[in-house]
């Protein structure tokens, strides 16, 4: 069995209208399909960011319901190349960083928090390489 890897990131927010403005206009992440109240999916590379309405998806019956409560944790890889502009960006753009930290000489990743709260960092590609 080879599974070749994630395709789906799930995170919960109830303010979906203030997520989406988030992850579209400030992070630029295209979006696939957003239902006031229910979801916001959202495309990021060749993979999906799904944020649900907690309210709404644990009362789901047809799929498994789901849902989440407090801040959960995802990265975003980018080009090693552009790191510092993207992290320029970000902070032009009004994002407060709350961390940063030295993986290795010369691999750093930087931290910030979405409009409910989770914990987003921008990671270099290269980051998990022996």
């Amino acid at each position: 069995m080879t599974i070749q890897g994630i395709k789906e990131t799930c995170l919960y927010a109830e303010n979906l209208e203030e997520v989406k403005q988030f992850y579209h206009n400030v992070l630029e992440f295209p979006i696939h399909s957003y239902i006031p109240g229910k979801h916001a999916f959202f495309v990021v590379g060749n993979q999906m960011l799904l944020v649900f309405n907690p309210k709404d998806s644990s009362l789901k019956k047809e799929l498994p319901a789901h849902y989440g409560k407090g801040p959960l944790h995802l990265a975003f890889e980018v080009a090693a190349n552009e790191y510092q502009q993207i992290k320029t960006q970000l902070i032009d753009k009004k994002i407060v960083l709350t961390a940063s930290y030295s993986w290795r000489p010369g691999v750093e990743s930087f931290y910030f928090e979405d409009p409910a709260g989770h914990v987003c960092e921008i990671v270099p590609e290269g980051l998990w390489d022996k």
